[in-house]
């Protein structure tokens, strides 16, 4: 694959001077920073060509070969054979001072790193929200879309804290390491002690010129609208994370992430349990006794199941795969309906009667035999 052009890499003109395409880099260097971008391997790739844009662009010599004779003057130079060949971040982060010839890595300046070329990278805080999800939803999943108040990255200073993204220098008090070293004399010697460095946070660097909008931080107080997407079978109190989404990161840093609970609307006639579904079916005294057919709620609708001749109370008919689905596992659910056969509170004279005629029969004792079908059928109508 063709390499692009360097200027265009890092966004400059062919007249501009070090300080310009150091600063051109940093913002990029900021941006696709592996921390701030984990997983990420579009932003990795643009990390390290734009590492490679500057090694050239930063060096006079390699940027006087490179403005004559384009990438095919850098021969084998390693800035020509750029950084994709093979080499991890890490061998990046740790050998960027010996392409510089002993210069020293632009991480040591820019990230603070007389240890493995890497500062400390500042982390947002998380941020909690809760979501409100129907049963017809956790179903089927949802997208939601939530206002958030939380910090967000400095649009004026792109996040670095700085004045249309100015000059850092060292931090005198620790010399850019972002540690400060204190050496105590106890009775078992010296003993040596570290600790953030008070004065540059941790950070390493100094900004000389702090952005007027946030003061330094690189960081405002906002309203951000983040999308949800929010996968079926969730459960009430479950917690999502979605990363990078929280409050952003001081100075360039990277953002935390947004916790979501998950709180189930009760519905109004099914119950859950688990990933089975429960609903309470109650049916005349003579449909339980003649059978009949019913139609029950479901998320997606009504379905119509069958009562058996002589269905009894408590009696659980199960429609497969009515329920709701697993968020680690395939499949649905039941839908279990449980039987109540519904006793009559007001009888009229001739329904006590009919009642009191039959009361010692056998087909209303526990194990009926016979058939009484016929006085089902004349209850039947009288109690409808």
């Amino acid at each position: 694959m063709a390499k692009r052009d360097y200027y265009e890499v890092l966004g400059v003109a062919k007249s501009a001077g070090v300080a310009e395409i150091k600063k051109a880099y940093r913002k990029l260097a900021l941006k696709f920073h592996p921390d701030k971008n984990p997983d990420d391997a579009s932003a990795e790739d643009h990390f390290k060509e734009a590492a490679e844009a500057y090694e050239i662009l930063s060096s006079p010599e390699k940027k006087g070969r490179y403005d004559q004779f384009g990438h095919a003057g850098l021969g084998g130079a390693s800035g020509g054979g750029g950084f994709g060949g093979g080499m991890s971040m890490e061998d990046i982060f740790s050998q960027f001072g010996d392409i510089f010839n002993g210069g020293g890595s632009p991480f040591d300046s820019f990230f603070g790193g007389s240890q493995g070329g890497r500062r400390r990278v500042n982390k947002g805080s998380n941020l909690r929200i809760k979501v409100k999800l129907t049963l017809e939803e956790i179903a089927h999943g949802a997208e939601k879309k939530v206002k958030v108040q939380k910090y967000l990255s400095c649009n004026d200073c792109n996040g670095t804290g700085a004045e249309d993204g100015g000059a850092y220098s060292n931090c005198s008090q620790c010399n850019g390491t972002g540690q400060v070293t204190k050496v105590s004399n106890t009775i078992l010697g010296a003993m040596q002690t570290s600790s953030t460095c008070p004065s540059c946070g941790g950070d390493g660097q100094i900004i000389t010129a702090k952005c007027k909008a946030c003061i330094g931080d690189g960081i405002l107080q906002g309203e951000d609208t983040i999308t949800l997407n929010i996968p079926a079978g969730v459960e009430d109190g479950m917690q999502l994370a979605v990363s990078g989404k929280g409050n952003a990161g001081a100075r360039g840093g990277i953002a935390g992430d947004l916790i979501v609970l998950i709180e189930e609307v009760e519905h109004a006639s099914l119950k859950r349990d688990g990933n089975n579904l429960y609903y309470d079916l109650y049916i005349h005294f003579s449909d339980a006794a003649l059978g009949s057919t019913a139609e029950v709620p479901t998320l997606t609708g009504k379905a119509k199941i069958k009562i058996e001749q002589g269905t009894q109370s408590g009696k659980l008919l199960r429609l497969r795969e009515k329920g709701l689905p697993s968020v680690n596992e395939y499949g649905n659910g039941d839908l279990l309906v449980n039987i109540n056969v519904w006793t009559p509170q007001e009888l009229s004279r001739e329904e006590k009667k009919i009642l009191e005629g039959l009361r010692d029969s056998d087909n209303f004792k526990p194990n009926p035999a016979g058939d009484e079908k016929g006085f089902f059928e004349k209850m039947h109508q009288l109690f409808k």
